[in-house]
C-alpha cells in the first residue's frame, strides 16, 4: 500500500510544471487568446497628426517610446478613459514620454494647460527638460516662497478669461502640494492632586500636585489610554485630539511662521545654496552686481548667472565652478516672491474646473498610502482637470490595496461602477473589499481555553486577517492591462543600453560569529515567544531587527533589552575590530576587481544610522587601497546630483550610501556596478536604486550584486523580498528573473513572515 502511495506521489510531482516553463511552452498560445478576447486599443498603428508633433520636438523620442504616447493619446482622447498609467522601467525616459503626451495632447488635440506633480528635487529637472523638449514652452515653477503670487496671477487671468495659448506647463513640487494648516495644542492647565502610591511611605500632598491638562471648555481633565489624567508637559503635540466629555477640539490654528526679509536677504539667502558661493562672495557680488540684478538672473535665467561677467569683461566664475553650478542648478529652487501657500488648496476653492486640462503624476506609487496628506491632495487635482497621467517604475509593491487607493484617485468613477465606495465616510471598506476580491488575504486562526463552563470546558475561537503578496488574473485584467502602457529598457532597442545582470552571493559566517548568531537566536526567539504566549507583541520588532542586523554589526557591542521592561534579554560583545568581516571581505574582493576593469560601484548599506557600516565600509575599503566617499543624509536632495558628480571628479572608486537616498531621479551612470548589502523590506526602494545606472546613456554592461548571510534572517529577509518582487513584476508584464529570483523557490507569492519561521524554527 505505502508503495503505491508512494508512485502516487511521484506521479503526481511529474504533473507539476513551474510557472515559468509554462508560460515558455505556452505562452503565444494564451496571449493569441487574450488577444482576441481583449483586443489592445493599440495596435501599432501611428495618428499622423500626433507623430508630427513628436517630429516638431526639439528633442525627438525613441521608437518605443512613440509608441507609448501614441498608446497613452489614443487610450485618453479616442477611447475617452479619464487616466492612463505608464508602468515603464526605471531609466527609460518617463518624462521624456509625459512630455511628450503633453505636446501631442496640447498641439493636437487642443488641450489646454499641463500640471505637473514632481517629487520636489525633481521640478527643476522637469522644468529644464520640458525647456529642451517642447519649442516656446512657456514654464511656471510652484514650489517655493513665491508660490501665492503665481497662484494670485493665475486666479486674475482666469477671471479675465485669458484662456491657454498652448505649450503651457505648471510645475507643483510635491511637498508644496499637500493640504494642511499650521496648529497647536490648546489645553487649560489645572492643578491636581496625584494619589497616595500604595506601600510607598507618605509624600506631602504640596508634593503631589502637578498640572494636568484640561478641556478648555467643560475643565474636564485629559485621560490616557489607562484612564489616568495627561500631565500638560507630556500632552501630544502631532495628534489633534477632541475632549471625551464635549468633544471640544484641544488644538487651534495658528498663524504660519513667517518673518519678512529685504530682497537683497533673500538673493544673498540663494546665492548660498550655490556651490563654491558662501556669505562673504554673496555678499561681495551683491555689492558689485546688486540684488535685483541677480535676483532676476536667478529667477528668470540661471545659466546667465553661470556666464556672469565683471566690468572689464572677464568671467567671474571659472570653469570648474560653473561646471559644478551648471550641474546644481539645474534642479535648484530660487524663489524670491511673496510668502508660501498650500497650493492644492488654492487650486481647488479659487480656481476654475478645466483650468489646467491634463494632469501628469510622477512617481505616481508613491500616492498609495490610504491616509497620507499628499494621497489626498493629489486625489483632490485628480477631480479638477480632464485627464490624469501617472508616471512609474513600480506600479505595486505586492499587495492589491497598493493598486487599490491608487486607482480610487485616478479613476473614482470605475472604481464606483464596480461596488468600491466610501462606506461611513471610510474607505476601509471598501479596500478591504477589493483586497478579498483581488488580492491576497490570510484568516489566522486561534484557540485557546476560554474558562470552565458547569458541564465542560470551554474554548474560545479568534480570527484575525492579515494581507499577504498576491494580485489576482482578474485584477489585473480588469485594472491593470486596459489603462496600463508598459516599456522596458530592453524594449528601446538592443544599441541603446547594454547588458543588465544581477547576481546573488550566499556568505558563510565565521567560526564565532556563526556559534554567537546561534545564541542570539535561540535566545531572543525563545524570549519573543514566551512575550507572545502572553499578548506582549512589543518585542516582535525588536527580535527581527536584531537579527537582520546582527551579522553585519557585530563589531560592535549589542546589547537588547526588552522595550517595554527594559530588561536585558542578552549581551553580545564586539567580535570584529579593524579586521573584516566574510561579507566585508567579498565586497572588497568585488571593488578591486571593478576597479582593475575601470569601473566604479555603488554600494548600498541600510544601517547608516545607530550602528552606521557606512563610516566602517569606507575605513575598511581605503584601506584596501581604494578611494571611498560616504553620502549622507546631511547632504540636501537638490545637491546630491553635484555632490557625487564632484566625488567622480576627484576620482573616487566606491560610493557608499543608503539606497534611500538615490532611489528617485539621479542618474548614475558613472557607477555601472552595484553592490546591496542588505536589501530592506521596500520593494520600490530596492527595484528604483537597483536601476540607478542602467539608463538611457549608459555604455557600459552593469552588474547589481546582492550579498547575505548564510542561514540568517537575512536569507529569510531576501527571499520574502524576491516574493514581493515577483508581484510587483507580473502587474508589470514581467516574469521574474532576476538575482534574488534563486531563492524564490516557492512557486507562489505568499508572504512568509520572519517571526513565524522564526517560531517554527
Amino acid at each position: 500500500m505505502e508503495d503505491a502511495l508512494d508512485t502516487a506521489a511521484v506521479a503526481a510531482e511529474d504533473l507539476v510544471v513551474p510557472l515559468q516553463e509554462f508560460v515558455a511552452d505556452f505562452g503565444d498560445g494564451l496571449l493569441d487568446a487574450v488577444s482576441r478576447q481583449n483586443p489592445p486599443i493599440y495596435d501599432g498603428s501611428r495618428n499622423p497628426a500626433r507623430d508630427a508633433v513628436m517630429d516638431a520636438l526639439k528633442r525627438k523620442p525613441f521608437e518605443a517610446q512613440r509608441d507609448v504616447v501614441h498608446a497613452v493619446t489614443r487610450l485618453l482622447v479616442d477611447a475617452g478613459d479619464p487616466a492612463a498609467v505608464i508602468n515603464a522601467e526605471m531609466g527609460t525616459g518617463k518624462t521624456m514620454m509625459a512630455i511628450a503626451v503633453a505636446a501631442v495632447l496640447q498641439q493636437a488635440e487642443a488641450f489646454g494647460r499641463v500640471l505637473v506633480i514632481s517629487p520636489p528635487h525633481l521640478v527643476y529637472k522637469w522644468r529644464r527638460e520640458i525647456l529642451e523638449t517642447v519649442k516656446d514652452a512657456r514654464v511656471t515653477v510652484l514650489n517655493g516662497p513665491d508660490t501665492l503670487r503665481q497662484l494670485l496671477k493665475m486666479r486674475a487671468a482666469a477671471a479675465a478669461g485669458v484662456g491657454s495659448t498652448g505649450k503651457e506647463f505648471v510645475i507643483l513640487g510635491r511637498v508644496r502640494m499637500r493640504m494642511g494648516f499650521h496648529w497647536r495644542p490648546a489645553v487649560v492647565p489645572r492643578r491636581m492632586l496625584v494619589p497616595q502610591a500604595e506601600g510607598q511611605p507618605p509624600v506631602p500632598a504640596a508634593d503631589r500636585l502637578q498640572l494636568a491638562a484640561s478641556c478648555p471648555r467643560c475643565g474636564e481633565h485629559v485621560q490616557d489610554l489607562d484612564g489616568n489624567p495627561v500631565p500638560v508637559s507630556v500632552f501630544t503635540e502631532d495628534r489633534r485630539l477632541a475632549c471625551s466629555a464635549c468633544r471640544e477640539p484641544l488644538w487651534t490654528l495658528i498663524r504660519g511662521e513667517y518673518q519678512p526679509r529685504s530682497r537683497a536677504e533673500l538673493v544673498a539667502q540663494a546665492l548660498c545654496q550655490i556651490p563654491t558661493i558662501g556669505q562673504k562672495t554673496a555678499q561681495r557680488l551683491i555689492g558689485e552686481f546688486g540684488e535685483e540684478q541677480l535676483g532676476g538672473m536667478l529667477e528668470d535665467n540661471v545659466y546667465e548667472f553661470v556666464n556672469l561677467m565683471n566690468a572689464e569683461g572677464e568671467l567671474v566664475f571659472s570653469d570648474r565652478q560653473a561646471r559644478r553650478m551648471e550641474r546644481a542648478m539645474a534642479t535648484m529652487e530660487f524663489s524670491l516672491g511673496q510668502g508660501g501657500y498650500q497650493a492644492t488648496e488654492f487650486v481647488k476653492r479659487y480656481l476654475p474646473d478645466g483650468y489646467f486640462d491634463v494632469l501628469v503624476v510622477d512617481e505616481g506609487h508613491e500616492y498609495k498610502n490610504e491616509g497620507s496628506a499628499q494621497g489626498q491632495a493629489m486625489a483632490v487635482l485628480a477631480r479638477k482637470v480632464r485627464k490624469v497621467v501617472l508616471l512609474t517604475g513600480t506600479l505595486m509593491g505586492g499587495y492589491a490595496d497598493d493598486l487599490f487607493h491608487l486607482l480610487w484617485r485616478i479613476m473614482p468613477e470605475r472604481m464606483i461602477e464596480d461596488g468600491f465606495r466610501y462606506q461611513r465616510g471610510s474607505l476601509g471598506p471598501a479596500a478591504m473589499s477589493f483586497m478579498r476580491r483581488h488580492g491576497v488575504l490570510r484568516d489566522i486562526y486561534k484557540e485557546s481555553d476560554g474558562g470552565a463552563h458547569k458541564t465542560s470546558r470551554g474554548k474560545r475561537l479568534t480570527v484575525r486577517t492579515v494581507k499577504a503578496p498576491g494580485f489576482g488574473p482578474k485584477g489585473i485584467a480588469r485594472y491593470v492591462l486596459p489603462y496600463t502602457v508598459f516599456l522596458k529598457l530592453k524594449d528601446i532597442g538592443a544599441n541603446v543600453l547594454p547588458p543588465y545582470q544581477e547576481h546573488f552571493t550566499e556568505i558563510r559566517l565565521d567560526g564565532d560569529q556563526a556559534k554567537a548568531y546561534q545564541m542570539l537566536q535561540a535566545t531572543l526567539t525563545s524570549a519573543m515567544r514566551e512575550a507572545l504566549r502572553k499578548g506582549d507583541n512589543s518585542l516582535l520588532g525588536v527580535v527581527l531587527n536584531v537579527l537582520l542586523a546582527w551579522p553585519d554589526c557585530c563589531f560592535r557591542e549589542e546589547v537588547v533589552r526588552h522595550p517595554r521592561t527594559r530588561q536585558e534579554l542578552i549581551r553580545i560583545p564586539a567580535l570584529f575590530g579593524a579586521e573584516s568581516m566574510p561579507k566585508e571581505r567579498a565586497l572588497i574582493d568585488l571593488c578591486r576587481r571593478e576597479k582593475a576593469a575601470g569601473r566604479r560601484v555603488l554600494v548600498y548599506t541600510t544601517y547608516t544610522g545607530t550602528r552606521d557600516t557606512s563610516s566602517r565600509l569606507k575605513a575598511l575599503l581605503e584601506q584596501a587601497g581604494l578611494r571611498a566617499a560616504v553620502l549622507r543624509a546631511s547632504v540636501e536632495t537638490s545637491k546630491r546630483e553635484d555632490w557625487i558628480a564632484e566625488q567622480v571628479d576627484r576620482g573616487v572608486d566606491v560610493v557608499v550610501t543608503n539606497p534611500e537616498l538615490v532611489k528617485t531621479g539621479l542618474d548614475l551612470l558613472e557607477f555601472p556596478t552595484i553592490a546591496f548589502m542588505q536589501s530592506g523590506y521596500n520593494v520600490y526602494t530596492l527595484q528604483q536604486a537597483a536601476r540607478r545606472s542602467w539608463r538611457i546613456g549608459q555604455k557600459e554592461a552593469v552588474g547589481v550584486h546582492f550579498f547575505g548571510y548564510a542561514e540568517t534572517t537575512q536569507i529569510a529577509c531576501l527571499r520574502l523580498m524576491a516574493q514581493k518582487i515577483a508581484v510587483s513584476q507580473s502587474t508589470s508584464g514581467d516574469m521574474p528573473d532576476t538575482g534574488l529570483d534563486v531563492l524564490n523557490q516557492d512557486g507562489d507569492s505568499i508572504e512568509v513572515a520572519l517571526a513565524k519561521q522564526l517560531l517554527a524554527a
